[in-house]
């Protein structure tokens, strides 16, 4: 398939009790990868299970390790459904003022330092659909460097309110967030949730109540090695 090709498999076949050895090897080049390419959406596995690769994960925050920030804080509250049923842990985001909330993260080693993107969860406090503007910025900051530095130019997440009071709802994706500040492995990466009531888009009318974020990132490695 390549006319010039250099770089090429080494089958050796195992001893008893050990598996056997497929190698990339070459005559020049020290470090050469295995590149195994299903076609189109195909999958590669291992048997039947998939085996994991590098690419887009997703983490979790919940609004219980989110705080409000010192200037114009989102509220947290916790409510009620109906008795013994779920209760909401969520921060109230005014409709009238923009209020904000903060949570940082390391990411794995294997975060490929790029760019990040999100997806609000989020409950309506009335019936209302109008839009609520969800906005994200983040910093990262190293080992011995102030943290009292600008966050990033925010992305936003625009929904509409579901229109019932108590139900769940997610926003769409964002576009890519370039996080300010030194990306490498190991740091505190800050971020700060915005809920952008002073923005002429949104034009909902109730507190937003968020339960937490979808933060996706991108990995580049097998592992946190």
């Amino acid at each position: 398939a390549t006319g010039s090709a250099e770089n090429e498999f080494t089958m050796a076949a195992g001893a008893s009790g050990n598996g056997p050895i497929l190698s990339s090897t070459g005559s020049s080049d020290t470090n050469i990868d295995i590149n195994l390419n299903p076609a189109g959406s195909g999958v590669l596995k291992s048997g039947t299970a998939a085996v994991k690769i590098a690419g887009k994960e997703t983490i979790w925050i919940p609004a219980v390790a989110m705080y409000g920030s010192t200037t114009n804080p989102a509220d947290a509250q916790q409510v009620e459904t109906t008795a013994l049923r779920p209760d909401l842990k969520v921060l109230d985001f005014d409709a009238s003022t923009s209020e904000f909330a903060q949570f940082a993260v390391t990411f794995p080693k294997q975060w490929n330092l790029g760019t990040v993107t999100f997806i609000p969860t989020w409950s309506p406090s009335n019936t209302d659909t109008g839009d609520c503007l969800w906005s994200l910025s983040g910093l990262s900051v190293a080992e011995g460097e102030s943290a009292d530095v600008a966050f990033s130019a925010p992305q936003t997440s625009l929904d509409a309110g579901i229109g019932t009071v108590e139900d769940i709802q997610m926003g769409p994706e964002s576009s890519a967030i370039t996080i300010a500040g030194t990306k490498a492995d190991g740091n505190q990466v800050f971020f700060q949730l915005e809920r952008n009531a002073d923005d002429g888009t949104d034009d909902f009318t109730g507190d937003a109540r968020l339960l937490g974020i979808q933060l996706f990132y991108t990995t580049d490695a097998a592992n946190d090695a």
